[in-house]
């Protein structure tokens, strides 16, 4: 990863981390990261873009990694993370861009790009669709174990990824969400109970990429990363045409499981989808899972530049 320089940038009164590379005049990509993720889940696609002549830029959102908390995590919103990201846009002096996301980085875009439209030249989404920026119901038909629904729950989440350190949690919720089915405990069970000790990490994921993702989550703790996205959902989004016509991209892995979520197969296979984003292409990974940027990364970097150089002149 020596290609990848890293700075804090100041933006609205905090400390962000940022990973970049690339040339500063080139086309700018900026990549929206998840949870359990973090800048780093985006390090093939990052160099790959910089090798074809953009400017790849990373942020670890507020309270994640190394950038730093709100002075009350409890309180953080997803309008929080997207104004962070426009105030980060100009103090960088970046007019135009591309946004990439992944996850709940997903929901950021999809607020991003109706807010701003004027910033986006066009944007790509795995792991989560857009969806139009509204309350966001997910736990309708599912039982009380659903993971969602234990990670909202104040204290709850807390004392059960309190026994275990960051590490450890990371690696639970990498396997968990690698997985087909929706995470789902037991009445008596606790969600990181769901993996057990011994079970092997993906294939893709190797011990020095879980030791990295350990080391910035036991920086910067969960209490952000539960706050949001898990207690965020139902925030109001005051956006009169949720309508966005740039160029864009949804990558899905086809064994996601997200894609059992409540409603999600039907708003995409219905036309809902399409009817928000009428540009917007879909390529379906069979294979992939929910961590297509990292599990699948030449197919993904090859969609991603497929889109940018499309829409955009490398330098």
């Amino acid at each position: 990863m020596e290609q990848i320089e890293h700075k804090y940038v100041e933006v609205n009164g905090l400390k962000i981390h940022v990973a970049e590379t690339g040339r500063g005049n080139s086309p700018v990509v900026v990549f929206l990261h998840g949870f359990p993720e973090i800048w780093y889940s985006w390090r093939y696609q990052m160099i790959a873009v910089a090798k074809a002549g953009y400017r790849a830029i990373a942020p670890d959102f507020r309270g994640y990694g190394l950038s730093d908390q709100s002075p009350e995590p409890e309180k953080t919103t997803f309008l929080d993370f997207t104004n962070d990201t426009l105030a980060l846009l100009d103090a960088l002096n970046i007019s135009e861009i591309f946004l990439v996301g992944k996850d709940f980085g997903s929901i950021v875009i999809s607020r991003f790009v109706t807010l701003y439209k004027e910033r986006v030249s066009g944007f790509i989404v795995m792991g989560v669709p857009f969806l139009p920026p509204q309350p966001l119901q997910f736990k309708e038909g599912l039982p009380e174990g659903f993971y969602v629904s234990r990670f909202g729950e104040p204290g709850r989440a807390e004392a059960d990824f309190g026994r275990l350190d960051a590490k450890t949690v990371v690696r639970n919720v990498y396997i968990m969400f690698s997985r087909s089915e929706i995470p789902i405990a037991n009445e008596n069970q606790e969600i990181m109970d769901i993996v057990q000790p011994l079970t092997p990490l993906p294939p893709w994921f190797s011990e020095e990429d879980l030791a990295a993702y350990g080391a910035l989550y036991e920086n910067s703790g969960f209490r952000t990363a539960l706050q949001v996205p898990y207690r965020s959902l139902l925030e109001q989004v005051n956006i009169t045409d949720p309508t966005v016509h740039v160029p864009a991209l949804f990558i899905m892995g086809e064994k996601d499981y997200f894609l059992k979520f409540p409603g999600i197969e039907d708003y995409i296979s219905s036309g809902g989808l399409k009817s928000s984003v009428p540009n917007l292409e879909i390529a379906s990974l069979p294979e992939g899972n929910h961590f297509v940027q990292e599990q699948l990364p030449d197919v993904v970097n090859k969609l991603v530049l497929d889109l940018l150089n499309k829409n955009s002149k490398p330098q």
